[in-house]
């Protein structure tokens, strides 16, 4: 048995006047995606309980079939086994953005998508400036950067399970003035955000970025923070091997974490530029040497958190065209059992433009799945389902079932 997994990140969405009361999904071109619906079953499920963050590492860790209530520690700790570094026990690993904020309002949390080689620069000069052995900034890719705090011999960090700290993509166009870092070690932090503005104001990379007519990289901005997690094995807990294909370290961390091989596709970038007919050729490649490829595309979400309705379901239907359809075409083809999954991990509203806790649509097809009544995948025929799993971590092994 073959089993593919796609998740557009964050497609999940509401009714809309502006689509004539249709959600993106809905409104969205996806033949794929509905041929997927009309050959097989479509349901709903929650993976984001309502007093956990309603982000995605929660939610991926949950559709991955893992409860987070058992094995949630913090996103940043995903983030950091992605970059093979590895936590002690009493370490803690934080999220870095490099955000935009002018008059207190956030402009861009990811500093107008700043590239790689400019983030690495910018956090070099933090490093020099931090003076503090026990503290590293660690860069990422584009926005997506780490800090990391090992306390030194005999020592124990600040933080705890209580310190709490606010994305900054659930603050675009929002005042900052009240989403300060809290909690036990908030000080520390909020110090660093403070005094990175003025590491960063006169940076070369903001010279330039701002004579480019760029938005810069004000300050960092630091959430996400944990320890290190404890995953049981992907093979020990469903039975079955597999592979990530994505772009954002969140997802390659998991994967990691949980014995998943990682393929890096050339293109892929975890934007809306994303090469999608790539990430649909490599994942049908890897299907001669894994049993389970999941394919995970960043567009929907970082469309949604922009507010850009086109760019939404330009994505979805890139995601329908380049790799639901060729994937499910092949699966047909090979004439060998399968089984396929699309779902989101969370809503993610383009009317706030953050995430938000709810239901998702999925749907699932394959050889030996019966067939609802259901001839389109959206939100509504999810709505309207029988089949719900309240415990989102619950279908994956649903999914995976072998009777």
């Amino acid at each position: 048995m073959k089993y593919v997994i796609i998740i557009p990140d964050g497609c999940a969405d509401e009714a809309r006047e502006d689509l004539d009361g249709k959600t993106p999904l809905a409104a969205a071109n996806t033949p794929a995606m509905d041929d997927v619906a009309k050959r097989g079953v479509v349901g709903r499920a929650n993976h984001t309980p309502t007093h956990l963050p309603a982000g995605s590492s929660v939610a991926n860790m949950s559709l991955l079939g893992y409860s987070p209530f058992e094995y949630y520690t913090g996103r940043a700790p995903l983030e950091a086994a992605a970059q093979g570094i590895e936590l002690g026990e009493n370490d803690w690993c934080i999220r870095c953005n490099l955000v935009s904020v002018v008059d207190q309002t956030m402009n861009s949390f990811t500093a107008g998508h700043i590239s790689s080689e400019e983030a690495k620069e910018l956090l070099a000069t933090a490093q020099e400036n931090v003076g503090d052995g026990q503290l590293e900034f660690i860069p990422g890719v584009s926005y997506r950067n780490l800090l990391m705090y090992r306390p030194s011999e005999g020592s124990s960090a600040p933080f705890s399970q209580d310190t709490r700290a606010t994305p900054p993509h659930d603050l675009t166009d929002k005042t900052v003035a009240e989403d300060f870092p809290r909690g036990p070690g908030s000080d520390l932090l909020c110090d660093l955000m403070e005094k990175s503005i003025e590491w960063f104001s006169d940076h070369p990379v903001n010279k330039k970025r701002a004579a480019d007519g760029k938005p810069t990289a004000t300050n960092v901005w630091l959430w996400g923070i944990g320890q290190r997690p404890d995953l049981t094995a992907f093979a020990e807990l469903h039975g079955v091997q597999g592979a990530m294909i994505t772009a954002v370290d969140l997802l390659r961390g998991l994967a990691a974490l949980v014995g998943w091989d990682r393929i890096e596709v050339p293109g892929a970038t975890g934007y809306t530029d994303t090469d999608y007919a790539a990430k649909g050729r490599y994942a049908i490649e890897a299907l001669d040497k894994y049993d389970l490829v999941c394919v995970h595309v960043e567009a929907p979400d970082e469309s949604s958190h922009e507010g850009d309705l086109k760019k939404k379901i330009a994505s979805l239907e890139s995601i329908d065209t380049d790799i639901v359809a060729p994937i499910l075409a092949h699966l047909e083809k090979t004439g060998e059992p399968y089984r396929l999954l699309v779902t989101p991990d969370h809503p993610t509203y383009l009317s706030t433009k953050t995430h938000t806790h709810g239901d998702v649509p999925f749907t699932i097809c394959g050889s030996d799945i019966e067939a609802d009544s259901y001839d389109q995948y959206h939100e509504v025929n999810a709505a309207a389902s029988d089949l719900a799993m309240p415990n989102g971590w619950e279908l994956m092994p649903f999914f995976l079932k072998k009777d």
